[in-house]
């Protein structure tokens, strides 16, 4: 048996490629798996539980057919869905996983995670992500109407798009000392996450002792999905449908 991972999607309306490769994805791998974990940023922006539309409607239904076929999945939000709540959980049958979880991956364990957290050169946005994640910021948002909701997000999005146009690669990317650091705190050699949208295999030595950082891919040119059993683990891609 092998378990999944997977991580920023963005899916949304707009994404008609993507959204398809992960129903593709969903119906033939995911239904099959022991487990599917999904590290956040599943959805360009997750606007709330509450959201009605056929879109939403659609992959709610993703989750709760491979849950109903005794598949469990596991979920941490990212920076784009971090609305993501115990509605969507009830609704699914989907697991709600903390910033950083410990589980145990075939007698080895790993800490998953989104990996925002881990980018703390990236100050201006770790300062948005407290704010956004105050429980009462949380709770007012959810009660205001859907037409307000969504323009607020729409000019979330563009501040997050021109945010990044002026920042370099590097602060983007993860700090070194806080992998490290996040890594001794769980007491676990393999980390995975993703974010950063760079999917590669990391080896690094700490206390004598070869760690592992695996980064899952973005979707935005074709599917990336980590593949983990008993005997390996490989990251792989998912072409898009050339229909």
């Amino acid at each position: 048996m092998t378990t999944l991972f997977i991580s920023d999607l963005h899916l949304s309306p707009s994404t008609p490629e993507i959204n398809a490769c992960f129903r593709k994805f969903m119906r033939e791998e995911a239904i099959h798996a022991e487990a599917l974990y999904v590290l956040g940023d599943l959805f360009e922006f997750w606007i709330g539980d509450d959201d009605k539309s056929d879109f939403a409607a659609t992959i709610r239904e993703e989750f709760k057919r491979i849950t109903e076929n005794g598949v469990p999945v596991f979920f941490t939000q990212g920076n784009r869905d971090f609305l993501v709540g115990k509605r969507f959980a009830k609704q699914t049958g989907v697991t709600l996983l903390g910033d950083e979880t410990t589980i145990d991956l075939y007698g080895r364990k790993a800490v998953v995670l989104h990996g925002d957290t881990l980018c703390t050169r990236d100050v201006n946005y770790l300062k948005y992500r407290e704010k956004v994640h105050q429980p009462w910021l949380q709770w007012v948002f959810n009660r205001i109407p859907m037409f307000i909701k969504k323009k607020i997000v729409s000019k979330v999005q563009s501040d997050i798009k021109d945010d990044k146009q002026t920042k370099s690669l590097e602060i983007m990317d993860v700090t070194q000392s806080e992998v490290a650091r996040v890594m001794a705190a769980h007491g676990v050699d393999l980390m995975i996450h993703g974010h950063t949208h760079r999917p590669m295999v990391h080896t690094f030595d700490r206390s004598g002792t070869t760690n592992t950082r695996i980064v899952l891919g973005d979707w935005y040119t074709q599917g990336s999905v980590l593949s983990y059993d008993k005997e390996s683990f490989e990251l792989q891609t998912r072409p898009f449908s050339t229909d």
